[in-house]
């Protein structure tokens, strides 16, 4: 047991002056032996959460984890402190398994991080049972709690079998915690897990450091280079795409232009899948394009973008994988270009799956929840706290929509020509052969379906072809029009268009900005992230400490991150701290790190001011 007030172990152990949001209310629940339900965004300090609790109380925090990679770190970050920390998973060796055993039997663990699976086993439930005779379990966290959710993009069966711990340690708190927000998830943690009794804590969840992007797909390699040239040329990041091959490509494409880009998806040997995490994990600027596979539970703080360039399946997988970056609270992007392709395939993938009629359904609904989130004209902040039953003033000056306000027009008449040709050529074609109908095109496939004949073929000159290709892409994301999945991506119309079509219902649809205008602005919102670092990057203070950083990790084989974040470094950059009494007073610097390096990093910045002066 630590002694001492929660707000003494926060700032001796992990260097911080103060609890953010929520942190203290749950900190002081759990510790009087309360349950409780946490809801709180990527980087908002969870762990802080039953970590606190568990020194605190008597006994040792047994932590739930569905990652390995994440319970490597979690223990290697805690040890940093000072704290005896162990995990339980399939990458220890028989031997090593046994001996965290019996250090959990002797009691000298103050938090073990276990994954599911071994915790249900009844070997391991027989030690619990053994330890809790003399009240030596402190607490019981269930993290990444949402994968208990059958509908939820991270469902994992064995999260089923947690409610074991209320069954038989009724009398330890469980702490159940998780990024992911919406109702129906929420409800479902709660009757599964048995949480009906628990406190729940409901943070917000906006992101306000993180500014979001979402571009048309015009060349979009080309769009990514430009994106990351202009605002991350040094920086790491997540590139996330749809397939496997599309990793494999983008990766490779990548690295012939010079980026330090790896490929992350399910398909790759084991040992290739490790090595690339670990790359990443370890090292500075490196870039992980990835399917869906790669990121949950990493804690990599200074990921300084996510880009994608596929559409995700539903507004909680974008929300989960863009809150990847900026964990450290500094300015971080999300970057998206889609087009109406990514519509077509990622239906056709709900589609052709094997999920039963009502789960489609259910999917379907949250891929058009996405849908209007990228063709909607408000603040994107706003929409999607929206989307999570959480209220925004919008206006946020932290995404494209805000920044520069997209115009609207009246394509009342548009629509209902746009929809008739679908009528016309029998709802079975697809966008292209569409669009040449509208504008008069006598092209092979017109002629040979004798489409020049109907009385759509060339009424639609007015607009360009690009033009129309917008106009049916937000028809079909409004649902006005439907995707014919199995007739190769025929569009037909949806019972939305009817009133349109009889004249009784306006259509307002979004001006697509020109390439030019997007490419200006993206050269003004560069500045965003180099004024976030003053100049530091150029600064020899600055790539000092990040060497010094870098140095200390490689030596104990451990992340840069876990041995001070970016904002910990940025503090010490600007403060140039003389004494240790000083360094003590950085955010982020805790006794045991203090002790650690504090003399290592004050000489670094007595050097580099020395240097400085000569």
């Amino acid at each position: 047991m630590t002694t001492g007030t929660a707000q003494q172990i926060l700032r001796d152990t992990f260097g911080y002056a103060s609890f953010r949001g929520a942190q203290q209310a749950i900190v002081e629940h759990v510790v009087a032996g309360g349950d409780a339900l946490v809801l709180m965004p990527t980087g908002g300090g969870k762990s802080l959460c039953y970590q606190i609790p568990a020194l605190m109380r008597k006994g040792v925090g047994i932590i739930v984890s569905p990652l390995i990679a994440l319970m490597q770190d979690q223990v290697d970050a805690l040890k940093q402190l000072g704290v005896s920390a162990a995990f339980l998973n399939s990458s220890l060796e028989a031997e090593e398994a046994r001996e965290v055993s019996r250090q959990l039997m002797r009691c000298e663990l103050k938090l073990l991080y276990v994954a599911p699976e071994r915790l249900l086993t009844e070997g391991f439930l027989n030690l619990l049972e053994r330890l809790n005779q003399d009240n030596n379990i402190a607490l019981f966290a269930i993290d990444e709690a949402h994968c208990v959710s059958q509908w939820g993009h991270d469902f994992r069966p064995e999260y089923r079998g947690l409610t074991v711990l209320h069954e038989r340690f009724p009398s330890v708190p469980r702490i159940a915690l998780t990024a992911t927000a919406d109702a129906p998830t929420r409800s479902e943690v709660v009757e599964r897990l048995s949480l009906e009794q628990a406190e729940q804590f409901v943070s917000s969840f906006d992101r306000p450091n993180i500014r979001y992007r979402v571009t048309l797909k015009d060349n979009a390699r080309k769009q990514l280079q430009d994106f990351l040239e202009t605002e991350h040329p040094d920086d790491a990041g997540i590139v996330y795409c749809l397939s496997r091959k599309k990793v494999e490509e983008t990766a490779a494409w990548l690295k012939e232009q010079g980026w330090d880009a790896l490929p992350y998806h399910a398909g790759l040997d084991a040992a290739v899948r490790s090595k690339n995490q670990k790359k990443f994990l370890r090292e500075e600027g490196v870039i992980m394009v990835a399917t869906v596979a790669f990121g949950m539970g990493i804690d990599k703080p200074n990921v300084r973008f996510v880009a994608h360039l596929d559409l995700p399946k539903s507004m909680e997988g974008y929300y989960q994988e863009t809150g990847r970056a900026g964990r450290d609270g500094l300015p971080a992007n999300a970057w998206m270009a889609y087009g109406l392709g990514d519509v077509v395939s990622m239906r056709q993938m709900l589609l052709s799956g094997d999920a039963p009629e009502e789960r489609k359904r259910v999917e379907l609904q949250k891929l058009d929840a996405l849908l209007g989130f990228c063709e909607s004209t408000a603040c994107r902040h706003q929409t999607i706290l929206r989307y999570f039953g959480e209220e925004h003033p919008g206006d946020c000056n932290e995404c494209d929509n805000c920044l520069s306000p997209v115009d609207t027009w009246d394509a009342t008449k548009a629509a209902q020509m746009a929809l008739s040709c679908i009528y016309r050529t029998g709802q079975r074609f697809g966008v292209v052969h569409l669009i040449d109908v509208l504008l008069g095109k006598t092209t092979p496939k017109v002629e040979q379906f004798n489409h020049q004949q109907l009385s759509t073929f060339g009424i639609g000159k007015e607009l360009a072809q690009q033009q129309w290709s917008s106009v049916y892409r937000q028809l079909v994301a409004a649902g006005f029009i439907n995707v014919d999945i199995e007739g190769y991506g025929g569009l037909q119309l949806a019972e939305a268009a009817r009133p349109v079509l009889r004249g009784e219902q306006e259509v307002w649809l979004r001006r697509d900005a020109e390439p030019a205008k997007r490419k200006s602005s993206m050269a003004e919102r560069g500045s965003r992230l180099r004024e976030a670092f003053a100049g530091a990057n150029d600064d020899p203070l600055w790539l000092a400490l990040k060497a010094k950083r870098t140095e200390l990790a490689r030596e104990q084989g451990v992340p840069p991150y876990v041995i001070f974040h970016d904002s910990t470094l940025l503090e010490i950059l600007n403060r140039k701290p003389q004494t240790l009494d000083e360094m003590g007073r950085i955010s982020g610097v805790g006794q045991a790190k203090l002790a650690k390096y504090g003399d290592a990093f004050l000489l670094v910045v007595e050097d580099a001011t020395n240097n400085g002066r000569g």
